[in-house]
């Protein structure tokens, strides 16, 4: 009896695990593969829960991928100036705007901004961030507990690596950008 009894309590374990686990499971589609990211909700819920709103509502889809330096990290995100099948696409402007949701509270956290992190976007001020975010090509440590970190790629990294570099020195910007093809829960 006892081991039917655990048997059930691991098999429940496991499947309310891995349902938990899975609704925090992003697809981001790129023109070389998709990228499975894992979001994290404990430690900044209420980033987590922006993204997939924004993601989930498609507001992601076709937005570019307007900042990029090369050994740093690619950003993306603007929905207002970034999108670029919208009447409102600028490329000068991608990276000034977000979403007509309010900005977020930060959610710093001790996570580290390791190579293949996700983490939000900002201005000076520690709670700007609203749509935008960034992918780390490689640990960038000086950023830790200074922007919240919110999830993490679990497969497809390689296909991060092939986003288009910007000028160096011109602030990462890029012409002719690459861009985010869909991003959905999985």
């Amino acid at each position: 009896m006892n081991k039917i009894f655990i048997s059930l309590l691991v098999f429940f374990f496991i499947t309310t695990n891995q349902s938990i686990s899975e609704e925090n499971i992003m697809i981001l589609k790129l023109k070389d593969g998709d990228v499975k990211i894992e979001l994290f909700e404990d430690v900044a819920p209420n980033h987590v829960n922006r993204i997939k709103e924004l993601a989930n509502s498609g507001k992601y889809d076709n937005v570019v991928f307007h900042r990029v330096i090369d050994g740093f990290m690619a950003q993306t995100g603007d929905v207002k100036f970034g999108n670029s099948q919208s009447a409102n696409f600028d490329l000068k402007r991608a990276g000034m705007g977000g979403s007509d949701l309010p900005d977020l509270n930060q959610e710093f956290n001790s996570l580290p901004h390791d190579r293949g992190t996700l983490s939000m976007a900002r201005s000076s001020d520690p709670n700007s961030a609203n749509s935008q975010f960034f992918i780390c090509f490689k640990a960038s440590p000086f950023l830790d507990r200074q922007y919240t970190v919110f999830g993490k790629v679990l497969e497809g990294m390689e296909y991060v690596d092939k986003i288009k570099r910007g000028d160096e020195s011109n602030n990462g910007s890029v012409s002719d950008p690459d861009k985010i093809i869909s991003f959905k829960s999985l």
